[in-house]
């Protein structure tokens, strides 16, 4: 693996137009929730961490937010810029989780897409309750591609266990209950969950799993494979020339104390 494989700030700097035209979005129930919940108003200051290209920034900025997208990776971070610059309510922050730069005291949303899992989470921790204003909340979301349950997805899966380069080790499917628990510490978090889905014909079929930071790239032995098995899977399984990835919105929301003696920050 290549170094930049190893820093997970820099997985994705050749891979930002896939991972912009090709992952999926959020569904507006994530908003409608923490609005309901938690109290999400228009007055709301959102830290975006992790904001990549801007997909859950978005969210919250067409719902008239003004929204700070926190980003350690220089493409994307760019991406994001050219992507959201018409919106007046959105800062661009070359930050990180741990050291976002935000003033102190200065969000009451601390929210993190598809990102939390490249979190050191202690250290982040600490920085979500210096960043965040006093009763403020931390919402974690992922899209999850359900891996089982059609044809097409069981292949899919296994296309990626053949081939992906640490598949095993990097996917979000290792945060679970008690990782989120380790995180908001002894303040209870509540979740939901959310049908999502996306339809691709062969071409965006092949820019979604590019868009996967652990699949090889062009040059690699074994790229050529991986395209060559997944025409084969497309052939197999497109119903109307196209094929369904279906996801389960995963959404966690709750507060932190400003200090937790029991949290042990693993």
């Amino acid at each position: 693996m290549t170094p930049a494989g190893r820093d997970p700030t820099q997985r994705f700097s050749s891979r930002v137009e896939n991972y912009i035209k090709y992952r999926p979005t959020y569904p507006p129930a994530v908003l409608e929730t923490l609005v309901a919940e938690c109290g999400l108003s228009l007055s709301s200051v959102v830290a975006d961490i992790g904001s990549g290209t801007g997909v859950l920034t978005r969210l919250f900025l067409d719902s008239g937010h003004r929204v700070y997208g926190v980003e350690p990776n220089r493409e994307m971070r760019e991406a994001g810029e050219r992507l959201l610059a018409h919106y007046p309510r959105f800062t661009s922050v070359a930050g990180s989780a741990e050291a976002t730069t935000l003033a102190d005291h200065s969000a009451d949303f601390a929210v993190a897409g598809q990102a939390f899992h490249w979190f050191d989470p202690g250290a982040a921790r600490s920085e979500f309750v210096r960043i965040l204003k006093p009763g403020g909340w931390v919402a974690l979301v992922w899209n999850s591609r359900r891996t089982s349950g059609t044809p097409f997805l069981d292949a899919y899966e296994h296309l990626l266990q053949t081939y992906g380069t640490d598949y095993a080790s990097v996917s979000e499917k290792q945060i679970d209950d008690a990782a989120i628990s380790g995180f908001y510490g002894s303040v209870p978090f509540q979740q939901r969950a959310f049908d999502n889905a996306q339809r691709f014909d062969f071409d965006g079929l092949k820019g979604r799993l590019l868009s996967s930071s652990y699949t090889p790239e062009a040059g690699a032995p074994q790229y050529g494979p991986m395209l060559e098995n997944l025409a084969r899977i497309f052939q197999a399984h497109a119903e109307n020339g196209q094929v369904v990835f279906e996801y389960d919105t995963r959404l966690y929301f709750g507060q932190l104390r400003r200090s937790i003696a029991s949290h042990s920050g693993s």
